[in-house]
């Protein structure tokens, strides 16, 4: 199984050297990982206790992000190494001031393996959610360098749990602990024999948390909201666009809207403000927003989980694609959360659903009946309000959970 693995892994790579001709992401993916063991080599002094955290991407990140915050609170001595899987985490968090050294994962290799850990004086090293590396987590095993996974989720229909997902069920046992989410992935482990597993529940919950108690103005947006109606939609993609386009034009016209693209490049932009013709970007708010204006586009990236501060009711993207983005943002501030259908696969869209703090839309119609019935009842905005604060609010302690035993375990001490 290993040699196919390490087919596998040299196809991908050889799939993402051809596809760099025309995909800028192959090309970032490629780009970033050129010259990766002399910037490793040369980030951290000789003999520096270094803590390693790995995300795939940017919504790991996000759970990681917690994690890496307390560990540099707690332990202000060790420096802090965070490497990412694909540009859509790197290139928006690679400025992180959280992290000592933030670089892309190299290719899972032996011979990579190796020279990774053998660059550095590794105290941990802290997986996020899904990341199984065959030869990653094997030499870190060896080397006896302890190694956790936080916020794990496990499903039934994971390699692991197959009939054939043997020799896949051994990455599993190279990690020293696993945090999972919930009680069902827990199980599973111990099924499959894994035993070394606590439920901790989810960083992201005391992630959006922070991000609420923290302090936040924006006196163009301040004045331009006051006392007024607010849909936020975060994340959009077309289909999105044409839902809210929709409603635009049917609602009152004394709702505010502010809307945040999934991607904010100059064509995703400007396609959005056809779409919204006197739409103004929050980057031209310097000097407050003229009356009669009726939406703010988001054209920053890092500012949206703020910006919900400022928001009525919530339009999530993504649900009639891969699926939706980040929900906890905006429930984390009271807001009624609205997507479309393709939620099932996330957890807290089901339980916000089905505690009556989220409503998946079907189409067009579906959305606008949604927004009305919320807007023109204050007493049942007022409750599915305080519905998807309290979701949030009694589901928070993941992080320092998961550090003090991280700690714990590995003998780690403050310098």
């Amino acid at each position: 199984m290993r040699i196919l693995y390490d087919i596998a892994i040299r196809s991908y790579w050889a799939g993402i050297l051809l596809a760099s001709a025309w995909n800028r992401k192959a090309r970032l993916w490629l780009r970033g990982r050129r010259g990766w063991y002399k910037r490793l080599a040369g980030a951290f002094q000789k003999g520096e206790q270094v803590i390693w955290f790995h995300c795939a991407s940017l919504g790991e990140f996000e759970q990681g992000r917690p994690l890496m915050e307390e560990i540099r609170k707690r332990m202000t001595g060790h420096r802090i190494l965070l490497t990412f899987f694909s540009p859509s985490g790197y290139e928006k968090r690679k400025n992180f001031n959280g992290a000592d050294q933030v670089m892309y994962l190299p290719l899972d290799t032996a011979r990579n393996a190796v020279r990774f850990t053998g660059a550095l004086s590794l105290k941990m090293a802290v997986f996020i959610k899904y990341e199984f590396w065959f030869h990653y987590l094997h030499t870190l095993k060896k080397e006896g360098i302890p190694l956790f996974l936080a916020s794990g989720n496990f499903r039934r229909d994971q390699l692991f749990f197959k009939w054939y997902g043997g020799w896949y069920r051994k990455f599993l046992d190279c990690f020293t602990r696993i945090f999972v989410q919930d009680e069902s992935s827990k199980k599973l482990l111990e099924d499959a024999g894994i035993t070394s597993v606590s439920v901790a529940g989810d960083t992201r919950f005391d992630r959006v948390d922070r991000v609420v108690r923290t302090a936040f103005t924006h006196d163009a947006l301040d004045a331009w909201t006051r006392q007024s109606r607010v849909i936020i939609a975060g994340s959009t993609w077309e289909k999105d666009v044409q839902l809210l386009e929709y409603a635009f034009q049917k609602l009152p016209q004394d709702i505010r809207w502010i809307i945040a693209p999934h991607e904010v490049d100059q064509v995703h932009l400007e396609h959005l403000r056809r779409h919204f013709p006197r739409a103004m970007y929050l980057t031209e708010s310097g000097k407050g927003i003229p009356a009669g204006t009726r939406v703010v586009i988001v054209d920053t990236i890092g500012q949206l989980s703020y910006l919900y501060r400022y928001g009525t009711l919530a339009y999530i993207g993504g649900g009639f694609g891969k699926g939706i983005h980040n929900v906890l943002e905006a429930a984390a501030y009271g807001l009624p959360v609205i997507f479309g259908p393709r939620y099932e696969k996330f957890r807290e869209a089901v339980e916000l659903s089905g505690m009556g703090a989220a409503f998946p839309v079907p189409d067009k119609e579906g959305l606008l009946s949604t927004v009305c019935q919320q807007l023109e009842n204050p007493n049942l905005l007022k409750t599915t309000s305080e519905k998807a604060r309290k979701y949030v609010s009694e589901r928070l302690g993941s992080t320092v959970f998961i550090i003090d035993n991280v700690c714990k375990i590995s003998g780690a001490e403050p310098l």
